[in-house]
């Protein structure tokens, strides 16, 4: 489970999706609260290979972050005193942390309103499948989408709305996160490269939002914590960190029809799986 979430999370196939087909094939857990302790242990694994991948860049945006909030307020007091307005976003990775903000904020409404749609598709084989094949479409489209050359100067914040409404859709099992996020990325104009690393790194606060308010439920429901859990952690950590740095190479070099015909293909067995497997 480790080395599919490693791979899955990253190359543009859907994690979510290969993690349902895979627990519904196999019969694994022994409850849904179990199966939501380990799947955000997983998603913590591969923020793992995230941080490492762009620590570079994160330590930036951390930085500019708080040079944001306190800057805001110098100009806000400097105001109140008559001064004139002091300009807060005034730097590409200031720009690159209100962008990612403002996409968290579509990615945040819509999942939650997805949450038990999400919970109730994870459940079968045939949803992840009509996703999966939906996916393979986002990917041909990704295949064909034109150069772009947009830099976090250059990004629109309407443009993180749209990628951050593609996250928030993207919680469905089977429709990929990366896959989505860095197609819609391309259409808006995006440098192939500032594209994955936007997407990977807009990733962080969703997934850790989103295993806050499962670690809750959890607690309440008294989901059971085996030490094979760190194990599935520490291999998707490690997974992850070897599929970024392919993925990078996948974007570069627009290679994105292979990954489209396997979800094709993934999603037609699981659909026809959903017939025989009970």
């Amino acid at each position: 489970m480790g080395i599919l979430q490693g791979l899955t999370e990253f190359l543009p196939v859907s994690s979510s999706g290969h993690l349902a087909i895979f627990q519904n094939l196999f019969h694994i857990g022994s409850g849904v609260e179990d199966l939501f302790l380990f799947d955000i242990l997983l998603h913590l694994g591969t923020l793992i290979a995230i941080f490492v991948v762009f620590y570079k860049d994160i330590f930036k945006l951390i930085k500019e972050g708080f040079g944001i909030i306190i800057d805001f307020f110098k100009s806000l007091f400097g105001l109140l005193r008559g001064r004139k307005w002091r300009r807060v976003i005034r730097t590409g990775y200031r720009k690159f942390v209100m962008l990612v903000i403002v996409s968290t904020i579509p990615t945040g409404i819509i999942g939650v309103l997805l949450k038990d749609l999400v919970e109730e598709c994870s459940k079968t084989l045939i949803m992840p499948g009509i996703f999966l094949i939906i996916t393979a479409c986002i990917l041909f489209i990704a295949d064909r989408a034109g150069e772009g050359s947009k830099t976090p100067k250059d990004a629109l914040y309407r443009d993180a709305l749209i990628i951050g409404a593609s996250q928030g859709i993207a919680t469905l099992p089977g429709i990929s996160r990366s896959g989505t996020t860095i197609t819609m990325a391309l259409l808006c104009g995006f440098e192939k490269r500032f594209a994955v690393k936007y997407s990977f790194i807009m990733s962080i606060p969703a997934v850790l939002g989103a295993a806050v308010l499962e670690a809750k439920d959890v607690v309440e429901e008294g989901a059971k914590f085996e030490p094979s859990y760190i194990i599935g952690m520490a291999v998707a950590a490690v997974v992850g960190y070897a599929a970024i740095k392919i993925m990078l190479n996948v974007v570069r070099n627009k290679r994105y029809i292979f990954f489209s015909v396997y979800c094709f293909i993934a999603g037609v067995v699981a659909i026809v799986g959903s017939f025989i497997v009970k």
